[in-house]
């Protein structure tokens, strides 16, 4: 079975869907893989250390023409679909909520493609779980990123000018990308405060030695899958009052509320922005999916009247690729793993397996996911 490995071509994308070290182990395993010429030039892996590794390196129509399965990062090019040998796996982010040109595509030319993004939260599926390895190390970014343009340092110091006493860091929204903020900040000395809709959380924001910020919204909880659920416009608001007096008092307020497959909620609004501290810093960490934060605006840096500056810089991950790559690398060698004939050395697709049910988009010329299907209804 081929399979085939392509450059990423999305501008300023500087990750690589597999590394070298991916590659070896599924040369062991007995596939055939291709890798497009250049691959990991961006993170400064040459052509050779792929082919040490067991590759063939080749030009990119060869590797859509010919491979059993494409492995990318990114979501397909519209273009470069009917290019990919007819059924054919394709396995990379897709955004199948929003994306109905390439999910068409992709069912016209019969292509299964299976979603990175819709790869359920269990505990067998955690190793392939490439949305949280990546906001892991969002949340660490968006940290570094404010500390760089904060006018303040981050840790109390005792010195014999005086006691300098610790910046505010208030996150909001304690997934990985929360909790990841969380240690980062308190490994700088910051002080931290977190909130989240789901009080499970509590103990894990304690246990970074944050404080969490208890709002109380009537009854909450969280989806099956373990993301937060939707707010009432009500419980919205309820919301916005109790963070209001934090984010005045705080330097820097990361957001990183979002809503899968639909628009993030606007949390941050202009007059709790107004309340803030000249020269307090707010990281917008779903800018990209529409924002937290009133009047973010995507891959600028804005400053208000009030001296408050707005990060919506999108792509986070991939201001740290070597080990966004190499993460996300070894999501996807996971995968193909966990699914792999030692036999027959081929991937085995069962569209029967819970697994497969959940990230499997298109399939024989046809849209087989329930929650895909359900959009067009």
């Amino acid at each position: 079975m081929q399979i085939g490995i392509l450059k990423e071509t999305f501008e300023g994308e500087r990750r690589v869907p597999l590394i070298p070290a991916s590659v070896d182990r599924l040369v062991k395993k007995g596939a055939r893989i291709t890798a497009e010429k250049g691959l990991g030039a961006t993170i400064g892996i040459a052509d050779e250390e792929y082919t040490k590794a067991g590759a063939e390196i080749s030009d990119r129509a060869s590797i859509l023409a010919s491979s059993d399965i494409l492995l990318r990062l990114r979501k397909p090019v519209l273009e470069e679909i009917s290019q990919i040998k007819k059924g054919a796996i394709h396995i990379s982010y897709l955004d199948p909520f929003n994306e109905h040109e390439i999910v068409e595509a992709l069912t016209k030319n019969n292509i299964t493609a299976l979603s990175m993004e819709m790869i359920p939260r269990s505990t067998i599926a955690q190793k392939m779980d490439a949305l949280s390895s990546q906001a892991n190390l969002g949340g660490y970014v968006a940290v570094l990123l404010a500390a760089e343009r904060l006018d303040k340092i981050l840790p109390m110091m005792t010195t014999p000018s005086g006691t300098i006493t610790p910046a505010r860091v208030f996150v909001i929204g304690v997934g990985v990308a929360g909790l990841q903020a969380i240690a980062t900040a308190k490994r700088l000395g910051a002080r931290v405060e977190a909130f989240d809709t789901r009080p499970i959380v509590e103990e894990q924001v304690k246990s970074l030695g944050a404080k969490f910020i208890k709002i109380d919204l009537g009854e909450m909880g969280q989806t099956e899958d373990g993301y937060a659920k939707a707010l009432t416009e009500e419980q919205l608001e309820k919301q916005r009052q109790g963070m209001a007096k934090v984010c005045a008092q705080s330097d820097i307020v990361i957001t990183t509320a979002q809503l899968f497959g639909r628009k993030a909620p606007v949390i941050l609004t202009k007059d709790m922005v107004t309340q803030m501290k000249p020269g307090s810093i707010i990281v917008d960490m779903a800018v990209e999916t529409g924002g937290n934060v009133e009047g973010s605006k995507l891959n600028e840096e804005a400053i208000t009247e009030n001296g408050v500056k707005i990060i919506g810089l999108a792509n986070l991950p991939g201001r740290v690729p070597v080990h966004a790559s190499q993460m996300y690398s070894t999501n996807l060698v996971n995968l193909i793993e966990s699914y792999w004939d030692n036999e027959a050395k081929t991937f085995k697709l069962d569209l029967e397996d819970e697994f497969f049910k959940a990230c499997i988009i298109t399939h024989t010329g046809e849209v087989v996911n329930e929650a895909i299907k359900n959009l067009k209804k």
